[in-house]
């Protein structure tokens, strides 16, 4: 390598010569995760439609309510999307400590009981007609920071005081604040992320195994000595015993699922909307996609996601510094395990989470943290116009020799 710039000079000489600018990004988004993503944005708003126009005309005596308002957050999260996949990565880290710092205070301002309630919780902070989801944030905040601070640790990652506590104690706090709406879903996910972007940035495994031993007991005990956890755990194990009570939601949503068959009873045409299965619309959507596309619907939609999936473990992998790397890893994994979640929940797999279907359940919060989270792996995927350059100018025999090296 050093003999290669010797020769050929730095990239950013190579550049200048050129008459171009060292920091544009450079390179071809990624067609395939720019296409699946507008896929599930577009299908999220038609399913949206489908799952909510008899409850909407009902309730708000017009059956394009939810429409209208999901078509508003798709538009505007496509903006966000294109303008994240678009700008340096040196902004992302400088937006770091703020997006962090107001994700924290809208947790506090939802814990100390200034949250909108819907039932039972207080997960939500009205702004006029909006609602927003600080839980939604916290997990996009959360992933900011673990990747700029882990990009940095270098050696010291290694270091259970340096490199692997102060992880812990932000990750934690996140957690307790989450839990006090309640929201335990939120809070899994956030301990989730951690625990998989430290593995990635390389941790000692003997610190993640004792932080999930040690986590495994509480978090028994948070399910214990709640009643309502304790129902939704007793539902999952029996749902139909419990049909009428906890395991209502459930059971429904089994019904949806079966009733859908292989082809599905067509779009439009779900029974289960009608006032049988709670949250069609939202949590549970996957079950409106069984009954009304069935399996070959339900597959096509988790094929979507495995590819989803696929393209940013690429784009991590193909990332040009640790800190996209982590930030690839971070998006993908959140994305990935509560696509997967959600549709284990609605399936009757596991337990009730209160975890939405990213790009395809109803909701303003979600939609634009997900599309903002795509909008930074699309940048990820690009190559710097300082590494297209250089591999256009270096000669086929340095380019063998760099491959050698690397290896």
């Amino acid at each position: 390598m050093r003999v290669e710039r010797a020769l050929l000079g730095s990239p950013k000489t190579l550049i200048r010569r050129q008459g171009m600018k060292a920091r544009t990004p450079r390179g071809e988004l990624d067609g395939w995760l720019l296409f699946v993503s507008i896929a599930l944005i577009a299908f999220g708003v038609v399913m949206v439609y489908s799952a909510s126009a008899v409850w909407a005309d009902r309730y708000f005596h017009d059956g394009q309510h939810f429409l209208l308002r999901q078509s508003c957050y798709a538009l505007v999260g496509v903006a966000v999307m294109v303008v994240l996949s678009r700008v340096p990565f040196s902004l992302y880290q400088r937006a770091t400590y703020p997006v962090l710092g107001l994700s924290l205070l809208l947790l506090v301002v939802v814990a100390i009981g200034f949250g909108h309630r819907a039932g039972g919780a207080s997960r939500w902070i009205s702004v006029g007609p909006v609602h927003i989801q600080p839980a939604e944030l916290s997990k996009f905040a959360l992933i900011l920071w673990l990747a700029y601070s882990l990009s940095r640790k270098g050696e010291q990652i290694r270091s259970f005081s340096v490199g692997f506590l102060p992880h812990i104690l932000v990750s934690a706090l996140l957690m307790l604040l989450c839990l006090g709406q309640p929201d335990f879903g939120s809070a899994v996910m956030i301990g989730l992320l951690t625990v998989l972007m430290l593995f990635t940035a390389g941790a000692k495994l003997g610190y993640i195994l004792t932080i999930v031993v040690a986590a495994t007991p509480l978090a028994w005990a948070l399910v214990a000595t709640s009643e309502y956890r304790l129902r939704r755990l007793r539902s999952f194990l029996e749902p139909f015993k419990h049909r009428y009570g906890a395991g209502y939601q459930v059971a429904e949503s089994l019904i949806s699922f079966g009733s859908g068959g292989v082809w599905g009873n067509g779009l439009g045409d779900s029974k289960q909307k009608l006032f049988f299965l709670p949250e069609a619309h939202t949590d549970f959507i996957s079950a409106i996609v069984g009954e009304e596309l069935g399996f070959v619907g339900v597959g096509m939609l988790v094929l979507a996601y495995g590819l989803l999936i696929w393209r940013g473990l690429r784009a991590a992998w193909r990332a040009k510094d640790e800190y996209a790397t982590y930030l690839a890893v971070g998006i993908t994994a959140f994305l990935g395990v509560q696509s997967m979640t959600n549709l284990a929940v609605a399936m009757g797999m596991l337990p009730t989470k209160g975890l939405v279907l990213p790009f395809v359940s109803y909701g303003g919060s979600s939609l634009l943290v997900n599309c903002a989270s795509v909008g930074i792996l699309l940048n990820a995927s690009r190559t710097s116009v300082e590494d297209e350059v250089f591999r256009q100018r270096v000669p086929q025999g340095f380019e063998s020799a760099r491959g050698v090296m690397h290896a």
